[in-house]
């Protein structure tokens, strides 16, 4: 569906969520790589364009509204916490008059833009005052219960503690999210009184209000209750957490990525992946990643907020992390890209190798137990296993800039800042602290000296 002109949705984010028992807003809280509250929007922007969604804020308003602020939508402030219903009325002045008003919950990550799409389909295409989202539970306790009229529609919503014995032996329940005519929402909402016992302003007694002014209510029953699973308690959290990642590795293998053992593998809601990539058990692929076609990712690697083009091969237990690497680059096992890194085209990081805020050259190779970092090494380069880059001074970082068709011995130790020019020839176990100019052999040791007989005399003494 493309987003309607005139509809408005309003998310009710306002709640700490004290059985979270965390200092945390409960909607700030993570699942599937994403705030709960994040969910939300995401499923709603199928229908909703950026500027008509209001989000009411309350405890930690100034997180979630940094949070969600680069999306365009609205925030109003519910500063004390009334109940539902107050938390939309007073968004009356922000939202349009006319038209649809959508109602969500921002501790609900589970919702999807297909139900969303149907429940504002049936809103705009029935006759009804609203409707709202129900479900069958086998064990309905603590949830309001659907009392439904002879033509179907809903005659009310009684609540646990109201309930009757009959009453309480139905299995359909409130979800609380509705889909409003907006005409009659801020015509109503006024009129709902607060509950004696909380002193609350509950937005399920909108559908009685409504009844009683002449209108129908309808129900938009659904087959998966775990779409309208609130996030309570961290429990829930987890079972969230639990099927999101489950949608969306099965999104992935529907759109041709072949995912071993995915009951094992952690992929984030924001994670795209090209065709014929294969991603073994026990990976993490997170944050706003993009991994191209026909890569493999090995067992156990970690792969956070970082671009990966075509044909990359990531061995097994490797982390990548905030960087670039271009087609055919082979990394791993076992190698590290700390942050801030850009692999050129096939280019080798083997074993025990780490990289941190460095540009590596075209076909350049570093196989075994290296570190590297704050540098810039060209095209063709050979680092020998042992090499460090020495960049840190104890106050300042610097840098070391490697030209094209250097080899680099193994054991060296490059001082920064330091330039070793192209086609140069850096000799193993040297420290170099000078700059390098090209077609040099720097050597950079003391000249080796045996003593015949030293170690005979040294065990007498002892």
């Amino acid at each position: 569906m493309q987003t309607i002109s005139k509809l408005n949705s309003i998310v009710l984010a306002a709640g700490l969520g004290t059985r979270m028992k965390s200092k945390k807003a409960k909607v700030l809280h993570e699942a599937g790589g994403q705030a709960l509250v994040e969910h939300v929007l995401d499923a709603a922007a199928i229908v909703v364009s950026p500027e008509n969604m209001i989000v009411v804020v309350g405890h930690q308003a100034d997180k979630v509204q940094k949070l969600l602020a680069p999306r365009g939508c609205q925030f109003v402030t519910q500063i004390e916490q009334r109940g539902t219903g107050h938390a939309v009325e007073i968004c009356r002045s922000l939202a349009g008059q006319d038209g649809l008003t959508l109602i969500l919950y921002g501790d609900c990550p589970l919702l999807t833009p297909a139900t969303i799409s149907r429940l504002v389909e049936t809103q705009r295409n029935g006759s009804f005052a609203a409707t709202l989202i129900t479900t069958m539970l086998e064990r309905p306790t603590g949830y309001g219960r659907i009392i439904r009229a002879e033509d179907g529609s809903v005659a009310a919503i009684v609540e646990e503690k109201a309930a009757s014995p009959d009453q309480k032996k139905i299995g359909e329940i409130n979800s609380g999210i509705y889909c409003v005519d907006s005409a009659l929402l801020w015509k109503h909402v006024g009129e709902i009184t607060p509950n004696p016992a909380s002193g609350e302003i509950y937005l399920t007694d909108l559908v009685e209000i409504l009844r009683g002014a002449g209108h129908r209510v309808a129900a938009l029953l659904l087959d998966d209750p775990n779409e309208i699973l609130g996030i309570n308690q961290r429990l829930e959290l987890a079972e969230a957490d639990r099927i999101l990642r489950a949608r969306k590795t099965r999104q992935l293998m529907l759109d041709g990525v072949t995912i071993f053992q995915p009951e094992t593998v952690a992929i984030d809601a924001g994670v795209e992946i090209g065709q014929d990539t294969v991603i073994a058990a026990f990976t993490q692929i997170l944050g706003k990643t993009r991994i191209g076609a026909d890569c493999t990712i090995g067992a156990g690697s970690v792969i956070r907020d970082s671009v990966i083009a075509d044909s990359v091969r990531v061995g097994e237990y490797c982390f990548v992390g905030t960087s670039v690497v271009e087609s055919g680059v082979q990394i791993g096992p076992f190698s590290r890209l700390r942050q801030d890194n850009h692999v050129e085209a096939g280019a080798h990081v083997g074993n025990f190798v780490e990289l941190k805020k460095t540009r590596f050259g075209a076909g350049s190779k570093a196989m075994h137990l290296a570190y590297l970092g704050d540098s810039n090494i060209g095209a063709g380069v050979n680092i020998g296993a042992g090499t460090i880059t020495c960049n840190y001074d104890g106050v300042n970082k610097h840098m070391t800039e490697i030209g094209e068709n250097v080899f680099v011995g193994s054991n060296s130790t490059l001082v920064a800042p330091l330039r070793i020019d192209a086609d140069s020839y850096v000799a193993a176990g040297s420290v170099i602290t000078h700059a390098v100019p090209s077609d040099a052999l720097a050597v950079g040791r003391s000249r080796q000296m045996n003593k015949p007989g030293w170690v005979s005399k040294k065990r007498k003494k002892v």
